[in-house]
């Protein structure tokens, strides 16, 4: 089965997005989503740089840059990467985080939804609760002031800039993730996300081992290299595609669609048409290659996939 959806109006009642309102009445709406429900105690919210996240990223990239050296590569090293990067990448964040789990674009029995939701742990990019609720809270204020990786403060914010600080948006992933906070392995996941990395690279150095590429080499590749190539590419959909691209639809913000950053995202690069009809399980429309559709469109035909959500005029999903 499938559902119709319309584009949703401009977000702001503007008509471009020169005009977007940046305060206002959407800094009261985010007051309103910061606020605890009645009973529940006030989030404190940290001030300053996140150090954890800092020495994070910066230990991550400099172990991406030791696997390039000549002495890690292998043909087995490249097969491990390639292949972690569709799971963690299209499985775990544009098919798991993004489509189903953010906008549930379409449905999908409760094994596979928390296999794709495991998927998107491995990527580590937060646990599926923190990462739906801020990209939830992207989409109600993005390129405003009130939006956590609005890109009115440049690239560089927007692509990895608003990670290494304290940002009010997560005060409000509670109320906007009250669907996957009753699931107790989503509450497992999004606490320990991190850990999913130590038997994965277990694995990984047992293979390198007795194949004989070398167990560190699997390690480097599939696990540190790996983060930071799917770290920049989803980043990208937060900076380039809202710098760099073209505008098919009134959305209300600055998003594009960005043929080449759809190329590294398996289809998430078609931004615009995205913020035009978020909910909907496709992004690229007539033949703008969207390959994580393709991989919905066949769960759908194999009967995985239930109430997909496709924009009005697309309902045979062709293409």
């Amino acid at each position: 089965m499938t559902a119709a959806i319309h584009a949703r109006p401009a977000a702001r009642g503007t008509s471009s997005p020169a005009s977007i309102n940046t305060g206002g009445a959407g800094a009261l709406r985010a007051a309103a989503l910061h606020r605890p429900r009645r009973g529940e105690p006030q989030a404190e919210i940290p001030q300053g740089k996140r150090l954890g996240t800092i020495v994070f990223m910066a230990s991550i990239h400099v172990l991406a840059v030791v696997a390039l050296l000549p002495q890690f590569w292998s043909v087995p090293a490249v097969a491990s990467f390639l292949v972690l990067y569709w799971v963690t990448a299209c499985l775990g964040v544009t098919i798991g985080y993004h489509r189903l789990l953010s906008h549930r674009s379409f449905r999908v029995p409760q094994w596979l939804e928390r296999f794709f939701a495991t998927c998107g742990a491995l990527s580590c990019q937060h646990g599926p609760i923190d990462w739906v609720g801020l990209h939830r809270h992207h989409h109600k204020f993005s390129d405003t002031e009130v939006d956590h990786h609005t890109s009115l403060r440049g690239f560089w914010w927007s692509h990895m800039g608003w990670m290494f600080e304290e940002i009010p948006a997560m005060a409000a992933v509670p109320r906007l993730t009250g669907d996957l906070a009753k699931d107790p392995y989503y509450r497992w996941l999004n606490n320990w996300f991190l850990v999913l990395q130590l038997p994965l690279a277990g694995l990984l150095f047992w293979i390198g081992t007795v194949s004989g590429a070398g167990g560190w080499a699997l390690v480097l590749w599939g696990i540190p290299l790996r983060l930071v190539i799917v770290y920049h590419c989803t980043w990208l959909v937060n900076s380039a595609t809202h710098c760099w691209g073209t505008t098919s639809h009134d959305s209300g913000d600055h998003s594009k669609n960005n043929p080449w950053v759809a190329a590294l995202t398996f289809g998430e690069g078609w931004h615009n048409n995205h913020h035009a009809f978020p909910h909907s399980a496709r992004h690229g429309f007539g033949r703008q290659i969207d390959l994580t559709w393709q991989h919905i469109r066949m769960m759908r035909r194999l009967g995985l996939a239930t109430q997909v959500r496709l924009p009005a005029g697309a309902r045979g999903g062709r293409g």
